[in-house]
């Protein structure tokens, strides 16, 4: 069964969300302190489970998805090493970028794109963006009652409000949110990388849980960039893709 022709959303979020949630649950506790009690190769481990998972990924996806996913790695290397090594944004438990985070962003990317794309999501949009947006307005504000999570809050009231005027972006970013807030629960839980208690632990009036709830902002950094690259090496295809959209718009009204 085609991933994006199904008509079954709960199979199209099983293929997409689901596994990407496992993978995050079972990878990352390879580099958890459950296994640092056991072997001091954990991160080893979980080096080697992103770099298996990354290339079947790569080879079952097509052309297209396959240079948006090289470029997500590309990407997230600069940005882990700005935003972790530069700027002390946050700290992974070794101090160091593990090799599994950026080729992990690229996995994230690839998911959370499928996942919009498919048709059984797309008829459903407007349903599962009203569900995301209240799920997204509940927990950033839960961590701020509890967490003090001015920074988080303050990234997620800025998160909604762009992606106001974003409608056919929207659906793709509200599931970056959401599975970016998984990402960070279970990373943090298991003590693979800590946030400090302020932004960039530099910022004192704007406090910080761990981790802050609306930091998929600068994920989106990530898709921007991605996005961006894949636009500059086929300039006349995606021009073409926009005329056709303008056309169909045209012949709606």
């Amino acid at each position: 069964m085609s991933l994006l022709a199904s008509k079954s959303p709960l199979y199209a979020t099983f293929k997409t969300l689901g596994l990407l949630y496992l993978f995050f649950v079972v990878g990352l506790f390879l580099d958890s302190f459950y296994m640092v009690r056991i072997t001091e190769n954990a991160q080893f481990y979980a080096n080697a489970l992103m770099l298996i998972v990354f290339f079947i990924t790569f080879f079952k996806v097509t052309p297209r998805l396959k240079e948006q996913m090289i470029s997500a790695v590309l990407i997230g290397f600069f940005g882990e090493y700005l935003f972790s090594v530069l700027l002390g944004m946050y700290t992974y438990r070794l101090e160091n970028v593990p090799h599994y985070i950026p080729f992990g962003h690229a996995f994230v990317y690839i998911a959370v794109l499928c996942f919009s794309k498919a048709a059984s999501i797309k008829v459903r949009r407007k349903q599962i963006e009203t569900f995301l947006i209240i799920a997204i307005s509940i927990y950033a504000t839960l961590f701020l009652i509890f967490k003090n999570d001015v920074f988080g809050f303050v990234m997620t009231v800025a998160t909604l409000l762009i992606l106001r005027n974003k409608s056919k972006e929207r659906l793709f970013y509200l599931t970056m949110y959401a599975s970016v807030v998984v990402l960070e629960l279970v990373g943090t839980y298991y003590k693979c990388w800590f946030w400090p208690t302020t932004a960039w632990n530099v910022v004192p009036f704007l406090p910080s849980a761990n981790p802050p709830s609306g930091i998929s902002l600068f994920y989106f950094l990530l898709d921007l960039g991605t996005l961006w690259l894949y636009k500059q090496r086929h300039r006349e295809a995606w021009q073409r893709m926009k005329n056709i959209r303008k056309i169909k718009a045209i012949a709606k009204n």
